[in-house]
């Protein structure tokens, strides 16, 4: 693991000491800032495989900070860490292009957990040419777009994983447990309604293509149905 290198954005200085330990002990490479603004500038310079962020932050909050690595980077995974516990908030920032995000106080072990599967997806060899048809699209899962001719859309790695699922299982009914499952590993409420999120974007993505939709089975799941 220590050619993996993890940003990590937090302006406690003593829960920032713990965590950097933690995670050094466990063989990443971190570099630490203590406001949004620095970190930026950091990521701007370097090469990072995993952003850590906290959200209240002097300078520029995580928000903010996670929307311009956006624009940067569409492919790194972001985790937020945050005393911000509204369901709202999570939401938020599941929208900016967030992979995941830990209430404080977190169990390390879980953020460990979580860093591991991210790194993993990441760093898979990318599939020769696996590309899906999706409408009058093509479908690119290894490198997260979305295109055809001159037009680009990138996706996010949790919304590229669930397209593919979907694309995988066309025309079956999925459970909602069944996607958390095999998406998250969990199928808590937090996860359901981040699923919520992702199926809202690639909803967008598909809206204006005949004879395909992403459909909501009350009670049950979802279908990705295709004429």
């Amino acid at each position: 693991m220590g050619n993996f290198r993890i940003l990590y954005a937090e302006d406690d200085d003593t829960l920032a000491f713990l965590t950097k330990d933690n995670l050094e002990q466990n063989g990443y490479d971190v570099t630490h800032c203590a406001d949004g603004a620095f970190c930026l500038e950091t990521f701007r310079y370097g090469h990072f495989d995993i952003c850590i962020l906290d959200i209240m932050m002097p300078k520029m909050d995580g928000f903010d900070l996670a929307s311009e690595i956006r624009k940067i980077n569409t492919d790194v995974p972001i985790i937020f860490l945050s005393a911000k516990t509204l369901k709202e908030d999570r939401i938020k920032g599941l929208r900016i292009g967030a992979d995941d995000y830990l209430v404080k106080p977190f169990s390390i072990e879980e953020l460990l957990l979580k860093i591991e599967i991210f790194l993993k997806r990441s760093q898979k060899p990318a599939s020769a040419n696996q590309f899906y048809k999706l409408g009058s699209y093509q479908f690119d899962p290894a490198n997260y777009l979305v295109f055809k001719q001159d037009e680009k859309i990138t996706l996010t790695q949790r919304e590229s994983e669930l397209l593919k699922y979907f694309l995988d299982n066309k025309n079956v009914v999925l459970k909602r447990e069944q996607i958390l499952t095999a998406l998250w590993g969990d199928d808590d409420y937090f996860m359901g309604r981040s699923l919520d999120v992702f199926i809202s974007r690639l909803r967008k993505v598909i809206v204006n293509e005949p004879g395909i939709a992403i459909e909501n089975l009350h009670g049950i799941g979802f279908r990705f149905k295709e004429d």
